[in-house]
C-alpha cells in the first residue's frame, strides 16, 4: 500500500524517428535513441546537436538538431524532419524485438515503428498470419513460414525476429521533471532510500521488466539499468491487455502534466510548448499498441521541452537555395564546430520544393524549335534480322588464330571451345567459333555472343560486354506511355535568365510482354505521372531532343525492382537521371546542379544515343 513517499511516475518508450522521401518515417537504432536522449539529458554546451557517427560508424555524416527537430547530412547539405515518438513499455521496442525482411541485395531492412509493433502483437498472441492491409501494405505476414508475401504479385520474401537493446525509457515524475531511463529491467523501491549500495528487485509480479525475461544481468552496463521508486506499475499483464492500455494511458497522462510543467518552468526564450489534449480513452481493442496524433503532438511538445534552455547556441544560418552560403559549406561548418565543442542549431532549414507555383493554360508555350508536345510508345519495335546468329554474324570478324586469351563471358581459353551449354545456341565450325568485333576489336567465342544476345532484349542491336560499345540501334523494354514537354514562365534555381523545360511521363500499369523479367504478369507504375525539370536554354532543348530518343527507343523507363522500396514488377528508371525537385535540391534531384546537363548527355551516349541521332526531329 503507497505511503506519503510514494511519487506517481509515468512511462513510455522512445523511439527517434526520421522522414524518408516518400513520406514514411524510419525509425533509428536503439543505440541511437540512447544516445540522442543522452544529449537531452546532458546539460553541458553540446545539448543543442548530436552527431550520430558517435555511436554509428555509417551514419558518420549525420547531425541531428535538437533545436529545428532536423537531421542534416554534413557532405550533401541534405536536411530531413526527425520527431520523437512514444510507445508503450510493453511493445516492441520496449521489450528489443526488432522485426526485419531481407531485401534484393540480401541484407535485413527493418520494418516501420507501426508495423513492427503490430507484428509482435500477433506474435505474442501466436496468431499463423497477419495482414498489414489495415496499416497501408498489400503484404500478408506468416510466422510458421517467418514470411512476407505481397498480396498482389505473390513475391515471397523472407523476414527475421532479431533480438536488441530496447529502446530508451523516459519517466515523469509527478510534474517536477521527466527522467530517460536505460535498457534492461526497472524495479520499484521506497524513495526514502535515493541511494542504495545494492538494489534488491522485488518479484516479478512487481516489477516491470523491459527485457525479454524476468532475469536481470549483473554486468549490465549501469547507463542501461536503473531503479524506479515505487510508483505506477507497468509490467505487461499478459492476461490482461485492457489493464496494459490503460496503464500506458495513465502514463500518458502523466507524462502530458509533466511535459507542460517543466516547459513553463524552464527559463527559455522561446515560448512554451503549447497545451496538449488529454490521451484518448484506452480502446477495447486488445492490440493497443500503435501510436496516435495525440501521442505525436506529446512526444514533439516533450523533446522541446527537454532541451536546455539556457545553453548559448552558435546558428548556421542562409541553408535555404536561394543563400550564398552552399550547403556543403554549411555542413563543414557544423563538423568544426561540433569538433571544438559548439553547439550547432541548423535556424533555417529549407523547404521541399517539388512543384512550380500554378501555370495557367495560356502560360504554357511549346519548346522553341519543337513543332510537337506530346510522344507516345504503343508497341515493342520490330525485331530486326531473322536469327540471333545472323544479327551476331553482322558485328562479327572473323579470326583464324585466337590469341591466348579467354572469352571475357564464359572465363573459357579462346582456342578452346565455347563454355556455354544452354539452348537456343545451335553448333558452328571451328572457323567460326571465334570473332572480332568490327569497332572495338574484342573477341569472343561466337556461341557466347549468342547467347548473350538471346538473353537480351533481342531487338538487332549488340553490346560488347567489355567496352559497351554499342552496335545497332538499342532499344529497351519501356512499357507503352505518353512523354509530353512544353515552356513555363518560371526559373530553376542556378538558372535565372531562362525560363523552364517541364516533361510530364505518364505511363499507367498493365501486363508485362515477352520482353520483360515475367512475361504475362501484371506490373505496377508507381508515382506517375511523373515531372520533370530541364532550363529552357540550348543545351537544355538539345538535351531534351535527345530525351526524345531515348523515349522513343524505350530507355527512359524499363521493368524491375525498384532500389528504393524494393518492390519487384514496378516501372523504374533505366540508368538516365532525371531532375523531379524544381525549386530545391534537398534529395538531389534538383537544381542548382551545374554539371547536371552534361552528365545527362554523357549517360544518353553509353545509351548509343549522340547528335547524329537528332539531325531531324520525328
Amino acid at each position: 500500500m503507497a505511503n506519503n513517499n510514494t511519487m506517481l511516475l509515468a512511462s513510455a518508450v522512445v523511439v527517434w524517428e526520421w522522414l524518408n522521401e516518400h513520406g514514411r518515417w524510419r525509425p533509428y537504432s536503439p543505440a541511437v535513441s540512447h544516445q540522442i536522449e543522452a544529449a537531452i539529458r546532458s546539460s553541458d554546451s553540446r545539448g543543442g546537436s548530436v552527431v550520430l557517427g558517435q555511436v554509428d560508424s555509417r551514419l558518420s555524416p549525420y547531425i541531428i538538431d535538437l533545436q529545428s527537430m532536423h537531421q542534416f547530412r554534413q557532405d550533401t547539405g541534405t536536411i530531413r524532419p526527425v520527431r520523437r515518438c512514444f510507445y508503450d513499455p510493453a511493445s516492441a521496442p520496449g521489450q528489443g524485438w526488432q522485426w526485419e525482411w531481407e531485401n534484393d541485395a540480401g541484407t535485413w531492412t527493418p520494418y516501420d515503428m507501426e508495423v513492427a509493433i503490430a507484428i509482435e502483437s500477433a506474435h505474442s498472441r501466436q496468431q499463423p498470419c497477419l495482414d498489414l492491409t489495415p496499416l497501408g501494405f498489400c503484404y500478408l505476414i506468416d510466422f510458421q513460414n517467418m514470411t512476407q508475401v505481397n498480396r498482389q504479385s505473390q513475391r515471397c520474401r523472407r523476414i527475421q525476429r532479431r533480438a536488441d537493446m530496447p529502446y530508451p525509457l523516459v519517466m515523469g515524475i509527478g510534474t517536477a521533471g521527466i527522467q530517460t531511463l536505460g535498457k534492461r529491467s526497472l524495479t520499484m523501491q521506497r524513495p526514502k532510500n535515493p541511494a542504495p549500495t545494492a538494489s534488491k528487485p522485488l518479484s516479478p509480479s512487481k516489477s516491470a521488466t523491459l527485457g525479454r525475461g524476468q532475469q536481470q544481468n549483473s554486468n549490465s552496463n549501469s547507463n542501461y539499468y536503473q531503479t524506479l521508486p515505487h510508483g505506477l506499475a507497468i509490467s505487461k499483464n499478459t492476461a490482461s491487455p485492457r489493464r496494459n492500455a490503460q496503464l500506458f494511458a495513465q502514463s500518458l497522462a502523466t507524462l502530458t502534466a509533466g511535459t507542460s510543467a517543466l516547459g513553463i518552468s524552464l527559463s527559455s526564450n522561446r515560448p512554451p510548448p503549447p497545451s496538449l489534449p488529454p490521451p484518448q480513452p484506452p480502446s477495447s481493442n486488445p492490440t493497443p499498441n500503435l501510436p496516435r496524433p495525440a501521442l505525436q503532438r506529446i512526444a514533439m511538445a516533450q523533446s522541446r521541452a527537454l532541451i536546455a534552455s539556457g545553453v548559448p547556441t552558435v546558428p548556421v544560418k542562409n541553408l535555404n537555395g536561394s543563400s550564398p552560403v552552399h550547403p556543403a559549406l554549411a555542413g563543414i561548418t557544423g563538423i568544426l564546430m561540433s569538433a571544438a565543442a559548439l553547439p550547432v542549431c541548423l535556424t533555417r532549414p529549407p523547404k521541399l520544393v517539388l512543384h512550380p507555383p500554378p501555370v495557367s493554360k495560356s502560360d504554357i508555350k511549346p519548346v522553341p524549335g519543337f513543332s510537337h508536345c506530346c510522344r507516345k510508345t504503343t508497341k515493342k519495335q520490330v525485331r530486326k534480322g531473322k536469327t540471333p546468329e545472323e544479327v551476331v554474324k553482322k558485328y562479327l570478324q572473323k579470326v583464324k588464330s585466337p590469341p591466348e586469351e579467354d572469352c571475357t563471358i564464359c572465363m573459357e581459353p579462346l582456342g578452346g571451345p565455347s563454355g556455354y551449354k544452354g539452348p537456343g545456341v545451335g553448333p558452328v565450325s571451328r572457323a567460326e567459333s571465334v570473332g572480332r568485333l568490327a569497332q572495338c576489336g574484342h573477341q569472343y567465342h561466337f556461341q557466347c555472343l549468342v547467347a548473350m544476345y538471346n538473353n537480351g532484349n533481342k531487338d538487332g542491336s549488340l553490346q560488347c560486354p567489355t567496352c559497351k560499345t554499342i552496335y545497332g540501334v538499342k532499344t529497351g523494354n519501356q512499357p507503352a506511355g505518353k512523354m509530353e514537354y512544353h515552356v513555363i514562365p518560371h526559373s530553376l534555381p542556378g538558372h535565372p535568365d531562362c525560363k523552364t523545360i517541364r516533361i510530364i511521363y505518364n505511363i499507367p500499369p498493365g501486363i508485362q510482354g515477352p520482353e520483360h523479367p515475367n512475361p504475362g504478369k501484371p506490373f505496377t507504375a508507381r508515382g506517375f505521372p511523373r515531372h520533370c525539370y530541364l532550363p529552357d536554354s540550348e543545351k537544355g532543348r538539345k538535351v531534351l531532343r535527345l530525351l526524345l530518343v531515348a523515349w522513343d527507343r524505350r530507355l527512359i523507363f524499363s521493368v524491375g525492382t525498384s532500389s528504393t522500396t524494393g518492390e519487384s514488377d514496378t516501372v523504374i528508371w533505366n540508368e538516365v537521371h532525371h531532375k523531379t525537385e524544381f525549386g530545391s535540391n534537398l534529395t538531389g534531384h534538383g537544381f542548382p546542379d551545374p554539371g547536371h546537363l552534361d552528365n545527362v548527355l554523357e549517360e544518353l551516349r553509353a545509351q548509343g544515343i549522340t547528335e547524329d541521332d537528332v539531325l531531324v526531329e520525328k
